[in-house]
């Protein structure tokens, strides 16, 4: 099942649990009820604003139901998410083989998911016309570990021929970097609920090694699918929208509910996550040898959608 991503982002609102729904109240004035969610249909809560308030009974019973909610700071980044501690009957079972996996397991894996993140790129670039070669051409190059950082190696080509020379990617920045940041954070989000509901434990990554990071084997998974956010984004900015707006946060969430081309046929973004990250949990078991990767290439209807323009 896909959740319903929704995002919070007015101060004067008040969340709470009735009768299997999430219901959002307005704190001022007659404190009228603005809307309700059935809490079955969520697939995660993102809290963009500072003055929101909510029950524990609540957050309960989204934890319960394995929907990650996300506290985002000023910049629109996730500093904080709230996950469920029970994600699998089989969840013991799926640790134990996650941190028995060997350096040289990881290693190769992590080599899939930067090859696979490489593709994406430069299928992005593909479809708004820049030169795919710089990111194609490293694709073959990336060993066991990525000892010689072609991720990183591919960024420093990507960017500029994304967003043209003058672009930083700065996470503290504005416009183009501030809507980035809230596509991760919802691409994120998405992401945990997919690794925790194989489950798996979030912490323990495949590359990503900073201590003070809980989320490294989020990160490292969500990897693959940046590339849809940098296009949408760039899409945006081609229409005119340079910053974070209602209009375009919703934008950046129904990305993850478009089409991408997969062995299986055409899959949701949000299901290709899923099944990237139940295909690690039966790597680590031995049921499987390869990752379970999205075919390189856009969103369906945003393929079609650039085509259109």
């Amino acid at each position: 099942m896909i959740g319903r991503i929704v995002e919070v982002a007015d101060d004067r609102r008040h969340l709470f649990i009735h009768r299997g729904f999430m219901v959002v109240q307005d704190t001022e004035g007659e404190r009228k009820e603005l809307g309700q969610v059935p809490l079955d249909d969520i697939g995660a809560v993102i809290a963009n604003a500072h003055g929101l308030s909510y029950t524990n009974n609540l957050l309960v019973a989204l934890a319960e139901r394995g929907a990650p909610f996300v506290l985002c700071a000023a910049n629109h980044n996730a500093v904080g998410m709230l996950l469920s501690l029970d994600g699998h009957h089989h969840q013991g079972k799926r640790f134990d083989a996650q941190l028995e996996a060997t350096k040289p397991t990881t290693k190769r894996l992590w080599a899939e998911v930067v090859r696979a993140k490489l593709e994406q790129q430069a299928a992005a670039l593909a479809a708004m016309g820049s030169p795919t070669a710089p990111l194609a051409a490293l694709v073959s190059k990336v060993r066991s570990g990525d000892p010689d950082n072609m991720e990183a190696q591919g960024a420093r080509r990507y960017w500029g021929l994304l967003f043209g020379d003058a672009f930083r990617r700065d996470q503290d920045a504005g416009g183009l970097n501030a809507m980035l940041n809230y596509g991760y954070t919802v691409l994120r989000a998405t992401t945990a609920r997919a690794v925790v509901a194989a489950g798996l434990h979030p912490t323990l990554g495949l590359h990503h090694s900073n201590d003070s990071n809980p989320m490294r084997l989020v990160d490292d998974l969500m990897e693959p699918f940046r590339p849809v956010i940098d296009l949408k984004v760039w899409q945006l900015r081609r229409n005119g929208e340079t910053d974070i707006t209602p209009e375009t946060k919703r934008a950046l969430v129904r990305t993850l509910y478009d089409d991408m081309q997969t062995d299986a046929g055409a899959t949701p973004v949000m299901v290709c996550v899923q099944k990237l990250a139940t295909s690690l949990a039966q790597v680590y078991l031995g049921e499987r040898e390869k990752l379970d990767l999205p075919l390189p290439g856009l969103p369906l209807a945003l393929a079609a959608a650039l085509n259109d323009e």
